[in-house]
């Protein structure tokens, strides 16, 4: 195996002025530690922890390097290998690594922060992110922030009080407002924190800002209750569990009152619904660990009746969940969407109140019996391409 130490990769571009331009206004370190493997120990005590920097940066920097063409003896594949400088080996950048992988506390330990980057395959044809893909690192995020306060269990999320009386949290009601979508590579930076919701449910909020510009681009709000893993059944919440989440109680909303839609979703039928997309089956990879359909797949199915010209030309600026009865890989399910009366009123591109342009009810229903799984509503704003 190859002794790589605090080594940096520079390539030879063969890119035009304007890019180069770009990339070095826009110079990126990614930093990765690795755990090397040595046959002889004292190597290993040497060298039993390596970093390595990858630079993207151009020669006019004024870094100095020392170049290398090999490694132990191999020719670097069309690359030059060179000392990464110290000065960016730096706390700030090791912080950053942690915030990507793992995530960290801020604000005294009542929020949990994390930094995701936009992939390639996370965006939608218009290269930015999708409401799917936000939806993801909402539940990534929380998923941390309860392993890193160091009550998670062995659940999905689930406290260790909750484990040992065989709870887990599902989801009744999610809210996510969206002002605009990053663009593929993007970083964005998601707070979360959590509250009490009545005597026994959870609030859970979430903010996401562009990390370069700081600018909040995503708010969203849910609420939570508790279900034996074993009988299916709403459980109160144990006072040993109360106990564990009071510490981490912030107090804080992301969506104000008045931008809560907290009215009722109406019900869709045969006679109301404008689209019925019908032979929607969940796959094995659409469950999670709690043994039902993973709450993010529903927006996919959802998304099935609604006309392929607003997917084209508008963009989802808010969707609001209301869950119903869990779904199973058994199921076949249903899609209903039926468009609601357009908004009225003048519309600001630059304002988080800008007035939807398109409004839509939903409905995914078990396509047996037609019970509700879950009830949505949706609010589009058409692109600015398309004004």
């Amino acid at each position: 195996m190859a002794t790589i130490s605090n080594i940096g990769l520079q390539g030879n571009w063969n890119v035009s002025n304007a890019k180069k331009e770009n990339m070095i206004n826009s110079r990126k370190v990614l930093e990765v530690n690795f755990n090397s493997s040595h046959q002889n120990n004292d190597t290993l005590n040497n060298h039993n922890k390596r970093r390595f920097s990858l630079v993207i940066t151009n020669s006019n920097h004024g870094s100095t390097f020392h170049k290398v063409d090999t490694i132990n003896g191999t020719k670097v594949n069309g690359l030059q290998v060179v000392e990464a400088p110290k000065k960016l080996l730096n706390e700030e950048n090791t912080t950053d690594v942690a915030l990507v992988t793992n995530g960290r506390f801020v604000e005294g330990r009542f929020v949990f922060r994390q930094i995701f980057v936009i992939r390639s395959y996370e965006i939608g044809p218009d290269r930015t992110a999708t409401m799917e893909t936000l939806m993801n690192f909402l539940q990534e995020t929380a998923l941390n922030h309860v392993t890193s306060s160091g009550i998670g269990g062995d659940g999905f999320g689930a406290t260790r009080e909750m484990s040992l009386r065989k709870l887990i949290w599902v989801v009744t009601r999610i809210q996510v407002q969206v002002q605009r979508y990053n663009k593929w590579g993007e970083e964005i930076e998601i707070d979360t924190w959590v509250d009490a919701a009545g005597k026994n449910g959870m609030r859970r909020d979430w903010i996401i800002r562009d990390r370069c510009t700081k600018e909040i681009i995503t708010k969203a709000t849910s609420t939570w209750v508790i279900m034996n893993r074993e009988t299916r059944r709403l459980s109160k919440i144990p006072e040993e569990v109360r106990k564990e989440l009071t510490p981490f109680y912030l107090h804080k909303i992301a969506v104000a009152s008045e931008e809560r839609d907290c009215e009722k979703i109406d019900k869709l039928t045969d006679d109301t619904a404008e689209r019925i997309q019908s032979g929607l089956a969940p796959r094995w990879n659409d469950m999670d660990v709690n043994q039902h359909v993973n709450n993010v797949k529903y927006i996919g199915w959802i998304l099935e009746s609604v006309p392929i010209k607003v997917l084209e030309d508008y963009n989802m600026t808010s969707l609001t969940l209301e869950f119903r009865r869990e779904c199973t890989q058994s199921d076949t399910l249903e899609s209903l969407t039926c468009p609601t009366e357009r908004v009225i009123g003048e519309s600001d591109n630059n304002s988080s109140n800008r007035k939807p342009d398109q409004q839509y009810t939903h409905l995914l229903r078990l396509q047996d019996d037609q019970k509700d799984v879950v009830r949505a509503r949706s609010e589009w704003n058409l692109k600015q391409n398309q004004q």
